[in-house]
């Protein structure tokens, strides 16, 4: 059989060749992957070196990507889960897309450009790129950070709006003034009503498809399966009129509703990463690095427009969102930057006729100039003060009692216990105080949480700790403690930071993520830091230790060792109580319980006289008498009617110690089923405390 010679092969191993090293070499730096693909394919591209000449070939390999990309987002907000975070989604969402895109397109009409093309371009800049921040937000372990829950809402909405805004562009170059508009919504009606119904045929047969392949257990056929919904959901949306990437995100959110959703993801994702790449190389090679050289007036323009303009939109709608001015300063500078959908609509836009290819390079070239900068500008941003004076007009706009108007701030509070961060964590250091009638003052920055506590009367405030202010009306130098339960890290450095000159004599006891962020904690001056990964990793050995049935005292040896190469705690080792049948050498034996009655012939009997252990090797391990547990009760102990004995001991042991208790061996009786005799009686742990083992 002779092969045919692919013409774009030796371009797409030279593109995965080049990623390779470039990726390794960012990665080395900590700078985003997504960073190095657009480098090759800057440099490979037309307007580099040359070396990619099939560019029509690559476009089509990066619309798949496309198309599977938004099959995963699908895959990855289910229905249940996007009405489960639908108010922090579209609020946020909306004010950021909302505002940015209105204050672009007034821009681009005050400019003199025509409304279909501004409304564009406001869809354009509203975009942001999911892929570069919510990387470096969960290298940073920020994601739940409050910038970082507001940034993440805000992606997953722009997410949601690509959806409508690919299908409104086609219009938009059909229409003119306020035809546009009418456009707008007759292709929102009209996907919704697309969606309404694919999204009710599929729920009825998408379930029942994925049972029956999975039945067939095979890897491969499951995939295909897969691989058949992104792609067929695709083509039959663009049969009606709409776009193939609709059709793929309905796909994913109809799998993502079935219990096969999980499973769908984890087959998809290194084809979509794969797919997805090439994507990020074919827009790098729309950089030309000439058209900086030549437009440089224009290109810094809308370079400024999206670090400074789209950041400080962002950061008024994350105010608007009753986030404090720090929290709201860091969700605008990761949010100020070109998105990779925003090719996409530029791409569709210049298909459609509505922007000229040769007038957008400016506009590429400063978005792809803004990703490259983001991993920088996200870094040194924490560093920078923003203005906490914001805080107060901020928590009266939301009708939140701050830390600045409460109580707390106008009485002399002492002996207290300052907490901040009011998550789990926090509500349990809150309850515990409570019932050590220990006062105590919380600060916490999600507003609703702070309403929620406030009308359960408990005293938490609206505030960022890391305000020397707010600290200083929680009366943290005449408090007995500050305890730091907070998500961000670099918070919880700045609120050390503050409460050592604000109160140096007040211990610190903060927590932290990782053991390497302990020492750096310790010397700015934590008194205490606990490390999530190393409790967290001997809470784990522990349990792994017990369920493999190691001897107690070697588990306790263990631990010991690794708290003294890690961090040290005052507490007792505890062990997970383990059951019988966990013990591999002992699960045959089993534990009953037998009533003595009055006419038994054991009644002033003693283990001793019954000889229980050389007969039957069956033990006595307690006694329950008068609703009291006797633990290991003497082999002189004397039974009594009434008493209930339990025994351990195999199937056939227990049986012949039952006949001995119950006389049945000197009346020649013979029993297979030893409970016939018992009267119910509850566990010795339901009446008594028992030992851990």
């Amino acid at each position: 059989m002779q092969m045919t010679h692919i013409p774009f092969l030796n371009e797409l191993a030279l593109i995965a060749g080049l990623g390779l090293v470039v990726t390794l070499i960012l990665s080395r730096l900590r700078l985003p992957t997504v960073a190095g693909l657009l480098i090759v394919g800057a440099f490979i591209g037309p307007h580099g070196l040359g070396l990619v000449r099939s560019e029509g070939s690559i476009e089509t390999l990066a619309e798949l990507g496309v198309v599977l990309l938004l099959f995963t987002i699908g895959l990855e907000f289910s229905l249940e889960r996007l009405r489960h975070i639908f108010a922090q989604v579209a609020l946020g969402g909306i004010a950021q897309v909302a505002l940015t895109t209105l204050v672009t397109s007034a821009i681009s009409v005050g400019l003199g450009q025509p409304i279909s093309r501004s409304l564009l371009l406001g869809f354009v800049f509203s975009m942001s790129s999911t892929a570069i921040v919510l990387r470096f937000l969960a290298e940073r372990r920020e994601l739940d950070a409050p910038h970082g829950r507001f940034i993440v809402g805000t992606l997953i909405f722009q997410d949601l709006c690509v959806v409508p805004m690919v299908l409104v562009v086609p219009l938009l170059a059909r229409s003119t003034g306020g035809g546009a508009l009418l456009a707008v919504g007759v292709a929102l009606l009209k996907a919704g009503i697309v969606v309404v119904a694919t999204l009710a045929i599929a729920r009825l047969l998408v379930p029942r498809v994925l049972a029956w392949v999975d039945a067939s257990r095979s890897r491969e056929i499951f995939l295909l399966a897969v691989l058949a919904l992104c792609i067929g959901t695709a083509w039959l949306t663009s049969l009606v009129g709409l776009s193939l990437a609709l059709g793929a995100f309905l796909g994913g959110l109809v799998v993502a509703d079935t219990e096969y959703g999980h499973r769908a993801m984890g087959e998809m994702l290194p084809l979509r990463d794969a797919f997805v790449s090439v994507f990020f190389v074919s827009l790098g090679m729309l950089f030309d690095v000439r058209v900086p050289l030549s437009h440089p007036l224009w290109v810094g323009l809308l370079l400024m427009g999206f670090l400074v303009g789209k950041g400080l939109l962002a950061t008024l709608s994350a105010l608007l969102m009753r986030f404090p001015a720090r929290a709201a300063w860091l969700a605008g500078v990761g949010l100020a930057q070109f998105g990779e959908f925003g090719f996409v609509l530029v791409k569709l836009g210049e298909q459609a006729g509505l922007l000229d290819p040769e007038a957008t390079r400016p506009l590429l070239s400063a978005g792809i100039l803004s990703m490259f900068l983001t991993p920088a500008l996200v870094g040194i941003a924490p560093h920078i003060t923003a203005g906490e004076r914001l805080l107060a007009p901020l928590s009266r706009l939301l009708g939140a009692r701050s830390i600045f108007e409460s109580e707390a701030a106008k009485q002399a509070i002492r002996d207290h216990v300052v907490v901040v961060g009011y998550g789990v964590a926090g509500r349990l250091v809150a309850q515990a105080l409570s019932r050590a009638q220990v006062p105590y003052v919380v600060l916490e920055l999600n507003a609703e949480v702070v309403r929620s506590a406030r009308r359960s009367g408990l005293p938490v405030y609206y505030a960022d700790a890391t305000s020397s202010e707010a600290l200083g009306h929680a009366h943290l130098a005449e408090a007995k403690a500050l305890v730091l339960l907070m998500n961000d890290p670099g918070s919880a450095q700045r609120v050390t930071d503050a409460a050592r000159r604000i109160a140096p004599g007040v211990p610190v006891l903060t927590r932290a993520r990782y053991l390497g962020e302990r020492d750096y904690l310790l010397r700015i001056g934590a008194s205490d830091v606990v490390a999530e990964e190393v409790e967290g990793g001997v809470e784990l050995l522990a349990r792994l230790l017990r369920l493999l049935t190691i001897p107690r005292n070697v588990i306790v040896g263990c631990l010991r060792e690794a708290r003294d190469a890690t961090q040290k705690s005052q507490r007792a080792v505890t062990l997970p109580r383990p059951t019988m049948s966990q013990h591999g050498r002992l699960a045959n034996l089993k534990i009953e319980s037998v009533l003595v009655r009055s006419q038994s012939p054991c009644v002033g009997m003693s283990a001793a006289d019954l000889d229980l252990r050389n007969q039957t090797h069956a033990l006595i391990v307690a006694l329950e008498r008068d609703g009291t547990l006797l633990e290991a009760p003497g082999s002189r102990e004397r039974l009594q009617a009434g008493d209930v004995v339990y025994l351990v001991g195999s199937r056939v042991g227990i049986r012949q110690a039952m006949d001995r208790l119950l006389g049945r061996c000197d009346a020649g009786e013979s029993s297979d089923s030893p409970s016939q005799e018992l009267e119910p009686s509850p566990e010795p742990s339901q009446r008594s405390p028992s030992k851990q083992p």
